[in-house]
């Protein structure tokens, strides 16, 4: 039974995987509460280099605020018709120090694939919109949001119920792939 179960938690985990898409256009309803909290939850639960967890997520439902964020990025401009909006920021506090210093940026994406991948998995559709390592948008989110020194604005993840449907691409291109070194 345990084996039958295994196999049923491994195709639905791979299912959510293949079939995320970023979704720019939402129904005009809030996400709810819960449904934040469990997409803050597993963004949290991603692997961080030498374990700092250098992050800080900005939860985002303000109107205004999410019109400032699609004015700080100009590849955004969806975000302020979405209901949530969650800023992953990089905690320069809690960041390493000197070799480990950049793992920041490698556990801010992991965070934010855990974040995408949870939204989809409830029923919640999610772009990443990239900010680092843009100065210009990492200064104007900083701006918006009013950001203490300490935080690098890394991405917005943009948040809501899909309209329509989602159209899926298959990336898989075997010729991206190299078994043990290249010859």
């Amino acid at each position: 039974m345990e084996e039958i179960n295994a196999n049923i938690v491994e195709q639905v985990v791979m299912e959510n995987i293949l079939s995320r898409s970023s979704v720019r256009t939402y129904e005009d309803r809030p996400v709810e509460e819960a449904k934040v909290e469990e997409l803050l939850r597993a963004g949290m639960a991603a692997p961080s280099g030498v374990d700092h967890r250098p992050w800080h997520l900005v939860v985002v439902t303000d109107q205004a605020l999410r019109e400032g964020l699609a004015q700080a990025n100009p590849y955004a401009g969806y975000v302020k018709r979405a209901p949530l909006a969650i800023v992953v920021c990089g905690d320069m506090n809690k960041a390493g120090q000197g070799r480990d210093r950049d793992l920041w940026i490698q556990d801010c994406s992991a965070v934010t694939e855990n974040i995408l991948l949870a939204a989809h998995g409830i029923g919640l559709g999610a772009t990443w919109t990239a900010t680092y390592p843009i100065e210009e948008r990492c200064q104007a989110v900083a701006r918006v949001l009013n950001l203490p020194a300490h935080l690098v604005a890394f991405c917005t993840i943009v948040v809501g119920y899909p309209r329509g449907e989602a159209h899926v691409k298959d990336k898989w291109d075997p010729t991206a792939v190299t078994l043990n070194a290249f010859k």
